[in-house]
Parts: structure tokens; sequence; C-alpha cells
């Protein structure tokens, strides 16, 4: 397996945005959070968010195939990087994809000094990221009574 990262230009932007609605409709559909979600966001939202400073997205690559995507946030000021969203297209995942990326934007950005949030409800997740030497930091937010999110802090 060979995942790499491919840096998005901004005329990319649409199709990684179709793929981020995609990737994200099942949890739509689930938890209902037309606020937060990635499925809910719209393509001229995703633009604004590509010219923010030190925000970079990039297609996850398996085998010459886009697999999904991955938006990183690096303000290079000593906050924490951020990565939010990931996401790997139904149909790929389970494979070990969305690991391996996150292990890439490491190699990119460095090993330290990130934060993401996920799902609490969404075990596969917490695994990954747990796996991966993310620490829980003991925040929740409790989104509605069936969703909230947990954050995770790597050092």
């Amino acid at each position: 397996m060979s995942v790499k990262l491919k840096k998005a230009k901004k005329e990319d932007m649409h199709i990684l945005w179709k793929m981020q609605v995609a990737a994200f409709q099942g949890l739509l559909d689930k938890y209902h959070d037309y606020d937060m979600s990635p499925a809910a966001e719209s393509y001229e939202r995703i633009l604004q968010k590509y010219d923010f400073e030190g925000t970079a997205y990039y297609f996850i690559i398996a085998d010459g195939v886009h697999v999904g995507g991955i938006k990183i946030v690096d303000k290079k000021d000593g906050s924490r990087k951020r990565i939010s969203p990931i996401w790997i297209m139904p149909e790929y995942r389970s494979k070990g994809y969305a690991q391996q990326a996150i292990i890439a934007a490491e190699q990119i950005y460095g090993s330290d000094n990130w934060a993401l949030d996920t799902i609490l409800q969404e075990p596969g997740n917490i695994h990954l990221y747990e796996k991966l030497g993310y620490k829980r930091t003991g925040k929740t937010d409790k989104i509605s009574a069936i969703m909230d999110i947990i954050y995770f802090e790597k050092n």
C-alpha cells in the first residue's frame, strides 16, 4: 500500500469539495449536524478556507487513486497544528489509508504539537487516533442528544 498526499490547488477544490460531501454524507444522515458537518459545508466556504493563512488541502492518493482528502492548518506561530477534516471515500475505507495519510502529514509538518477532534460515538475514529499516539484532552462538547465531540492532542 502506497499512500501519498498531493497538495490541492485552488482549481482542484471543487473536486475535493464533492469528495468531502460524499464522504461525510453518512454521518450527516446519522447525526443531522447541519451546522458542523463537512457534508453540509458549501463550496464557497471551502474556497474561503483554502485562502486562510496556514491552511492546506491535500488529496489522499493510494496506488494512483484519489481515495480521500485532508485539511491541515499550521499557523507556524507555535499553536497546535490541526487536522480538520480528514476523510476516506466509503469504497476505500478500512484499508489503512487514513492512518497512512496522517503519518504522511506528520512527516511533512512534524510529528508533534497536533490537535484534532472527532465524534465520540464513532469508535473507529477514536481507535485510529489513539493508535497514532493522539491522547484525549478530557474536553467533550455535547452537540445533540445523540452526538458529542471529543478532543485529542499529540505532543
